[in-house]
């Protein structure tokens, strides 16, 4: 491999910005014009420069306008159960919800509020056994997901900032909602009682919210109590585990809000 000097390097990068060709430019200093290519690459790569889409921008970072009713949405889904990972072949984390092939219309919402939300990256899904991955990649995810950290979260603090905070208050049912569609469902309970001496079947739906974090359970009722519905907790053994909201009123008022997984 042949070695280049700097001058030579800064000359031809010098006559490429005047407008010269790379062939041109390669066949002057006797060099591949793949090799001028991969100079004029890097030195627009070190001035942000290079060619096609700019690089995307970050509501945290550079102010760009945030759809906040699709970000709350996005929150809750990321809190129940998302994840961001970067692996080492990539240089870009990616955010990841695994959402179930039962519920197509659940997959498409996660993905449009992605889209929504970082307008400039593309989306995917990964294929897994009974269900999917919906991905986005983004430099930019930590800083719209702060909660990010090393180990389960149920290991590890979660806390909202206050700009996340002030995004839940403004739109609760959508945070509600994305929690309940990623961590939660909507079930039908039976019972049975005797009326006039003959034993009747009564039927009544609730929702469930499951998590092993004492942190997103809070989160989770603290908005609930912030819409009026009402909710108790049981637990696993001393650990808080599950949020039931069972109450007629409360149920009618989810109903009208958040709905059953589709």
């Amino acid at each position: 491999m042949t070695a280049h000097g700097n001058d030579l390097r800064h000359q031809a990068i010098s006559l490429l910005r005047s407008g010269a060709r790379n062939a041109d430019v390669g066949r002057r200093f006797g060099i591949p014009p793949g090799t001028i290519g991969y100079w004029l690459h890097l030195d627009n790569a070190k001035h942000g420069t290079l060619p096609g889409r700019p690089n995307p921008l970050c509501p945290r970072c550079d102010g760009r306008e945030l759809d906040q009713p699709a970000y709350s949405y996005l929150l809750g889904l990321y809190l129940g159960d998302g994840h961001i990972i970067q692996y080492s072949e990539h240089r870009v984390p990616s955010l990841m919800i695994t959402c179930g092939d039962a519920w197509p219309g659940l997959m498409d919402a996660c993905e449009q509020a992605m889209q929504t939300v970082f307008p400039d990256n593309s989306t995917c899904r990964a294929r897994k056994t009974g269900a999917h991955n919906v991905k986005v990649y983004s430099k930019h995810l930590w800083c719209m997901f702060p909660q990010h950290g090393r180990g389960r979260k149920h290991e590890r603090l979660i806390a909202l900032e206050p700009w996340q905070q002030a995004i839940v208050d403004a739109y609760p049912w959508e945070f509600i909602r994305g929690l309940i569609h990623s961590d939660g469902c909507r079930i039908t309970n039976w019972t049975t009682r005797m009326v006039a001496g003959e034993r009747k079947r009564y039927e009544y739906p609730r929702y469930f919210f499951t998590n092993k974090s004492e942190d997103i359970l809070k989160l989770y009722s603290d908005t609930l109590d912030k819409v009026g519905v009402e909710w108790r907790i049981t637990r696993r053994g001393k650990d808080p585990y599950n949020v039931s909201v069972a109450r007629r009123e409360s149920v009618a008022l989810m109903d009208r809000h958040v709905g059953p997984k589709y």
